[in-house]
């Protein structure tokens, strides 16, 4: 039961109604015992920094950030992890008596269920689809991987050169190239891993899928599709992909394992990670 003594936590978007992040959060709070409450906020991109000041007006213990916040929220942070600076980005912010703190559980998210394959990485062709702030968690992910090339791809020149530079300065030994839309048919015979970390597909908007079925038919056989969407699950991406043979990865590993991580900042303890997986399986119909 909420109260006036329960500490707040949660997750800022926009769009935030399909965020699953407040069940599997408030599931290892109750396994825990503790009062605390997760809750879902959302915010529109020219509101971010007036959300920030009603936060430490409540006194807010620390929120997720996702989808388009994740570079945006970083000017108005007092401090930054290493890893997070290096990403650009940021998904996981606490409040301290300075202000907030920032850091990116997204790449420790990311690689967890890929690094339970058998894969040679170091002859691995990536092919990322998007170039927003979950793009730079995964293209570090895939630089931690060891990949051979990692392929950015885009819809925008001036995002995508911005992309580009914008590893330049980084201390992480990223070596990334960015293309237009339309080299993806002449990219994916090559790739080994194809990530979407883009929004499309994503609830309610289930009946799109970021490629075309002809640009699909391009996939290498044995290739790793990934979608960084939790819900649906699968998504159409992933059952077009699985059905010219790729195996495929859903974005339900990675949200619990980048959300356990944030949860353990915020609470400074372990935390249940299957308790918060078999939420969010039984809430999805997936069984354990």
């Amino acid at each position: 039961m909420l109260t006036g003594k329960t500490k707040l936590l949660g997750v800022i978007g926009a769009p935030i109604a399909h965020s699953l992040s407040p069940l599997m959060h408030n599931a290892a709070i109750a396994d825990l015992g503790l009062d605390y409450a997760y809750l879902p906020f959302p915010v529109q991109p020219g509101h971010l920094k007036t959300a920030l000041d009603g936060f430490a007006a409540i006194g807010l213990q620390g929120f997720n950030v996702t989808i388009p916040h994740k570079q945006a929220i970083m000017p108005l942070l007092t401090e930054i992890t290493a890893i997070a600076r290096a990403i650009g980005a940021v998904n996981t912010v606490w409040h301290t008596e300075s202000g907030w703190s920032g850091t990116n559980t997204d790449v420790e998210g990311f690689l967890h269920p890929l690094k339970h394959l058998e894969r040679d990485w170091s002859q691995a062709v990536a092919v990322v689809l998007g170039n927003g702030g979950a793009a730079r968690a995964v293209v570090a992910g895939c630089a931690q991987l060891g990949c051979a090339a990692i392929h950015v791809v885009g819809r925008d020149p001036e995002k995508l050169a911005a992309f580009l530079s914008s590893w330049g300065g980084s201390p992480l030994a990223v070596k990334v190239q960015v293309h237009m839309w339309d080299a993806l048919p002449n990219l994916l015979p090559h790739a080994g891993l194809l990530v979407n970390t883009t929004p499309i597909g994503m609830s309610p908007q289930v009946e799109r899928s970021p490629l075309s079925p002809p640009v699909l038919d391009c996939l290498a056989p044995h290739v790793i599709a990934y979608d960084l969407i939790y819900n649906p699950s699968p998504t159409l991406f992933l059952q077009q992909a699985r059905d010219r043979g790729a195996t495929t990865i859903d974005g339900l590993e990675m949200l619990v394992q980048q959300g356990a991580a944030a949860l353990a900042i915020w609470l400074q303890q372990a935390v249940p990670v299957d308790v918060m997986r078999r939420s969010l399986l039984q809430h999805l119909g997936l069984g354990e």
